[in-house]
């Protein structure tokens, strides 16, 4: 009897997937605040209610209960709903539009505008419209809305980073992260809404990061920026280890970007340029290459410098996540085996030392030597990278996640 080629053709597989995604989901249900939006949760998944309410989280797990919710979870729906109320209740500035980063007890933590959190604004009332939410839809279209009036720089093709509250003030520092989250939440929003025109912004941030950036600096991309979108190489040299803005380049990133370059050119179709799957592959390439076990143990480095050294080795659970959903787009995009070989090898690594079957969830921090570490990351914040995880495999590459579920495209 002939035995399947690889992981990616089993549908036992699959059923694993499938199972762990479910005890990610049981996990993140303790993540409901009370008083709105989901909370921060530590190792033992007990939910820091102390700490002030992150809008980016609370847009991850909207969106990640969204998916649960079109995956026939019960349950799942009411959630959906509580982070949808959220956005558009305690996070949402009624008076100069747009939302805040964090909140408490006593109102919003800061005034500031910002763009990373504004995307995944978009790509949870995305994925809730495609679940059919109450309200989402129109919470969706306000906030593509603020994105592309006070963020989208038409000049250069991106996105800026932050304003003030009463958008006003422009910060001057441009930051790649927060452009390719709105990648990815263009890509959502397409499909949500029917709006081709996102994916033709979403081309050309992908072409300036990946195509004119990547080959520029050895694939190795630059995450800082001035307001010329000059990259700023030494931002944050004497703070390596930050959560959101770390010295050098990011190797997660770059698996990202190859993966969403290949999302984009599965969604455009024929209009796709030539050079979106060659980059893609240089992209994961330079990945392994510079970020896979290069320091005498398994697992990814969270940065490296220019010339390709490690940074910062701690091991983020989120790297390894996006390393076997890029490995399987890619081998969906090519055929080639030595993709599938890799994406096995990785969910071996999170299964040996990131998937904590005592605790739950997933370890989102490991040392050099694979050990439980808080270097850039406390607790166990959020499951949206590992929930993806469990479900890319097994999703076409176009559309995104939440369409292709509400279209019964699951395998």
């Amino acid at each position: 009897m002939s035995r399947p080629t690889s992981w990616l053709s089993t549908p036992a597989h699959a059923r694993w997937l499938e199972a762990e995604g479910d005890r990610l989901l049981d996990f993140s249900r303790s993540s409901r605040h009370p008083a709105g939006g989901f909370a921060w949760l530590d190792t033992t998944g007990r939910p820091a209610l102390e700490r002030p309410v992150e809008l980016w989280i609370s847009c991850r797990m909207t969106h990640v209960f969204s998916l649960g919710h079109l995956m026939g979870r019960p349950g799942c729906g009411p959630l959906a709903d509580h982070g949808v109320a959220a956005l558009t209740g305690r996070f949402r500035d009624a008076a100069h539009g747009g939302w805040y980063a964090a909140v408490d007890a006593d109102g919003p933590t800061g005034r500031e505008k910002s763009a990373y959190p504004h995307a995944f604004v978009v790509l949870a009332a995305a994925s809730a419209t495609c679940a059919g939410r109450p309200g989402a839809a129109e919470l969706l279209d306000e906030a593509l809305e603020v994105l592309l009036t006070h963020f989208w720089d038409d000049e250069h093709g991106m996105v800026v980073e932050e304003w003030d509250e009463t958008f006003s003030t422009l910060d001057p520092y441009r930051g790649v992260n927060a452009n390719m989250h709105t990648v990815e939440a263009f890509l959502a929003a397409a499909d949500a809404t029917g709006d081709r025109s996102l994916l033709d912004r979403a081309l050309r941030v992908v072409t300036r990061v990946v195509h004119d950036l990547g080959p520029a600096h050895d694939w190795r991309l630059p995450e800082h920026f001035d307001e010329q979108w000059t990259p700023l190489l030494d931002y944050n040299v004497d703070t390596p280890a930050h959560p959101f803005r770390p010295y050098g380049a990011t190797i997660g990133h770059w698996l990202e970007w190859a993966r969403l370059a290949l999302h984009l050119r599965a969604a455009l179709g024929s209009d796709a340029p030539d050079w979106m799957l060659d980059d893609a592959v240089a992209l994961f390439d330079a990945s392994v290459r510079e970020g896979w076990a290069v320091d005498g143990a398994d697992g990814f480095v969270y940065t490296v410098d220019w010339q390709g050294a490690p940074v910062v080795r701690e091991r983020m659970h989120w790297v390894a996540a996006e390393a076997t959903a890029t490995a399987a787009a890619l081998h969906a995009a090519t055929g080639d085996p030595s993709y599938a070989a890799w994406y096995a090898t990785w969910w071996d690594h999170l299964a040996d030392v990131f998937i904590d079957h005592e605790l739950g969830s997933w370890r989102h921090e490991l040392d050099a030597r694979n050990r439980p570490s808080g270097v850039v990351w406390n607790g166990k914040p959020d499951t949206y990278h590992a929930y993806q995880a469990t479900l890319f495999p097994r999703l076409p590459l176009a559309p995104t996640l939440p369409a292709a579920l509400r279209d019964g495209l699951l395998d």
